[in-house]
Formats: C-alpha cells, structure tokens, sequence
C-alpha cells in the first residue's frame, strides 16, 4: 500500500450494501469494514475506497460499466465479487439469459486483461459467497463451479485472492453457528463481518507474501 491509493469495490447487492443511502458513498456491508479497517490501522496512508456495487448485476452488467467504474478511475487496487446472480437466476428464473460457467470465466477474463493492461491495478478476487444457509443446497452446488472459475483466474493473474465461498461453506459446517445473511443471500451484520475478515486477511497475507519474495526472503 502507498500514499493515496484507491481501492474500487466493485459487484452486485452484496457489494452495493446501501451505498446510495449513504453519504460518504460505501454503504454498510463489507466495503464499509475493509474502509474503517484501513482508515484506522493505515491513517497516514489516507486510503481511499470506492464503492461501486449495483444490486441485481451479472459480470455482463460488470462489462458494461467498466470503463467508467473502474478504468476510467484509474485505482491501485481492484477487487470485484461477482457471481450470485448469474447463479441464482438459473435457479429462479431459469427461462432467461443464463451466464453459465465459461462464459463466466471469458469475460471476467477480459476484465482482468483491461484493468492489467490500462490500469496495472492491482487485482482483489472474491468468490461469489452463497446461495442459502445449507452448504448442500442447490445454489452452492452450482455456486463451486463459479469459485472454481475464481481461483483459477487468480492464480493465472497473480490475485489476491479471497476464497469467500469456501470460508462461508466451511462455517455453515460448523457447530452453533449464527445467521449470516437475512435471506440466504444478502449479508447481515456477522455476514459482513466473514466476508471483511476474508477478505482482509487474504489482502494482507499476499502482500506480505510478495514483499518477502521481493526481498529473497523464504516464504
């Protein structure tokens, strides 16, 4: 991290969080955290965050704005959460135009390609989380393929990369846990809470990881 650097969050509701009722523009799901996570540990730094989640969007709705949502703000750091919906309307809405899994993985691709090449930001991948609170269901059967496509991309393009669905999977599983979202797919407050330490902990561990390797230093 450096002076003034700008983080764009960039995805769908989940992203989004109430970013239009609010004035400072970050809403009141997990960009809100990473932001106050950075503002208090990184003061000096001065951190900037851009929320640009829009509820209801597919990573072709992604491809869309991404010129005017990400390039054209030239940021040091992208990190995109994308996915929920190109899963969930097959299942609810199953007669309309499905995203499927390569097509998925094409343009978020190319995504990645365009903010590489005209940006050099530096990429923050998401898993898309969850579809219900049952690590069995439907939706998170068909969600792995999705996360699959995640991870692949992020090793292609030396990502952070923020394994979300595996982290949200992993703590359905555990014994006693709480509600993560308000109705199977929208986040509440611990919700966010996992999504922000994910994705905190995945940010720091690599960058640590890289100024190691930077330096000669093992691991």
């Amino acid at each position: 991290m450096e002076l003034n650097d700008t983080f764009v969050f960039i995805g769908d509701s989940i992203t989004e969080s109430g970013r239009f009722e609010d004035p400072e523009g970050i809403g009141n799901g997990y960009v809100r955290l990473i932001n106050d996570y950075l503002s208090v540990n990184y003061p000096a730094l001065l951190p900037q965050v851009i929320n640009k989640g829009i509820g209801g969007n597919h990573i072709t709705d992604l491809a869309a704005r991404w010129q005017k949502d990400v390039l054209d703000l030239n940021p040091a750091y992208v990190s995109i959460s994308i996915g929920i919906n190109d899963v969930w309307r097959q299942i609810d809405h199953p007669w309309k135009r499905l995203v499927l899994p390569d097509e998925y993985e094409r343009i978020y691709n190319e995504l990645i390609l365009q903010a590489k090449s005209q940006t050099g930001a530096r990429l923050v991948l998401m898993e898309p989380t969850i579809l219900q609170e049952n690590p069995e269901s439907e939706g998170n059967r068909k969600l792995q393929d999705y996360a699959d496509v995640v991870r692949r991309l992020a090793g292609k393009w030396n990502a952070i990369y923020v394994p979300t669905h595996q982290v949200f999977i992993c703590y359905l599983k555990s014994a006693n846990h709480k509600m993560l979202t308000t109705d199977g797919v929208h986040m509440n407050s611990a919700g966010s809470m996992l999504m922000a330490q994910t994705w905190l902990r995945a940010f720091f561990n690599k960058i640590q990881l890289d100024r190691g390797a930077k330096n000669g230093l093992p691991g």
